[in-house]
């Protein structure tokens, strides 16, 4: 079953100890528990800034006409499954409450009945995730630790896979540095907090809003300059704005910034491929076996994960293949150490010239990323970067 986001607006202790029984044994977390509904105009504010995917009432106990308090709930943009709870099946009142627009009318004993409920509304969840996943590809970049390079390589994938032709979003979730802003030199005084704090207001004119544009094909929404500490998003936020970009754009490259932060945590859900990238010092492999390790544990498969060595020395003290066996993942793609170039290119506001050698390197990287064929139709492969 796919997790699920509840409200409930319950006043008779018998139903609501039942119902909470029920729910402490599905994967559902409650936003919302009121046992009265209160001011309608407050409620229904807090049911737009929650989202929950599923709104419990007990119908009977509402203090407005149910027909248009269901009705209120349905018209806003959360539109959430409306399940109507009652203690008896009263046929007139059963009716009424499907012709106002709940979704299904409950009572006791309702385990059985509510289990299956939310388990429909969960398949139905999933096949929406899913046609979303089919329109679009989430990838992620993270650095094993600061300094790795996952913003740089995240900037130049985006930029080329414009270049290719294809409709791409550059995201910035990393919210403690959020370095690109500067790098890509983004002109919109918005960021993925706006977005995602206004997730009910998230349509094609407010998202023209928030996003900046540069090159072609390529629109970038940045990190805030500066993060309060009381907004951090949560998980809900994180994978809503991303399943949001999934279906807008072809691919959303995001920054997912170092090592294994909350915000990054809290993508992963929406993160189809994972590219960490690492250097050879000794602290960034232990980070990266111990990220690799992480993301196992917590359910994100290693064939979702990709490994990218950065700023590889001419020569090597160790080979690829026991590079791979130390981390247990296949190397995806190594990059050669040509710092000089990258703090040129930055230092006159721009990304690397398409013949550098470490910028042949990432445009050949990013075609393997997106895997586009030569015949791709959507590819423009005689064009560079920039020229």
């Amino acid at each position: 079953m796919y997790p699920l986001t509840i409200g409930l607006v319950i006043e008779t202790k018998e139903l609501w100890d039942e119902v909470h029984a029920t729910l402490q044994e599905l994967p559902v977390r409650l936003l919302i528990e009121q046992h009265e509904l209160g001011d309608l105009g407050e409620f229904l504010d807090k049911v737009e800034r929650l989202r929950p995917e599923v709104m419990i009432l007990e119908v009977m106990k509402l203090r407005e006409p149910m027909e248009h308090v269901v009705g209120r709930i349905k018209a806003g943009s959360a539109d959430p499954m409306v399940i109507a709870l009652h203690n008896t099946a009263e046929p007139e009142l059963i009716l009424s409450a499907l012709r106002a627009g709940a979704h299904e009318f409950l009572h006791p004993p309702l385990k059985s009945n509510l289990q299956q409920a939310l388990e429909r509304k969960s398949a139905e969840r999933n096949k929406t995730k899913e046609r979303l996943r089919q329109k679009g590809k989430v990838i992620g970049f993270l650095s094993a630790k600061g300094g790795c390079g996952a913003t740089t390589i995240s900037c130049h994938t985006a930029a080329e896979l414009g270049r290719q032709g294809k409709h791409v979003l550059l995201v910035d979730l990393d919210l403690d540095v959020g370095m690109i802003r500067f790098l890509m030199k983004t002109k919109s005084p918005y960021s993925v907090l706006d977005a995602m704090n206004n997730l009910h207001r998230l349509d094609q004119s407010y998202w023209n809003a928030l996003i900046s544009n540069g090159l072609p094909g390529l629109e970038i929404i940045a990190a805030p300059p500066a993060l309060p500490s009381k907004q951090q998003p949560n998980q809900e936020q994180v994978q809503n704005m991303l399943t949001f970009a999934r279906g807008q754009y072809d691919f959303s490259i995001v920054d997912l910034g170092r090592s294994l932060n909350l915000t990054a945590m809290n993508a992963l859900d929406e993160i189809d491929e994972t590219y960490l990238v690492t250097t050879l010092d000794v602290p960034a492999l232990h980070q990266s076996k111990q990220i690799i390790q992480t993301l196992s544990n917590v359910g994100y498969g290693r064939e979702r994960l990709r490994l990218v060595l950065n700023r590889m020395p001419q020569r090597l003290d160790v080979t690829p293949d026991e590079l791979e066996k130390m981390m247990s993942l296949p190397v995806f793609a190594t990059l050669p150490n040509d710092y000089p170039s990258l703090y040129e290119s930055y230092s006159e506001g721009s990304l690397l010239p398409p013949n550098s050698r470490l910028g042949k390197e990432l445009n050949r990287m990013a075609i393997k990323v997106a895997g586009i064929q030569p015949d791709d139709k959507g590819g423009k492969k005689k064009f560079s970067l920039f020229g």
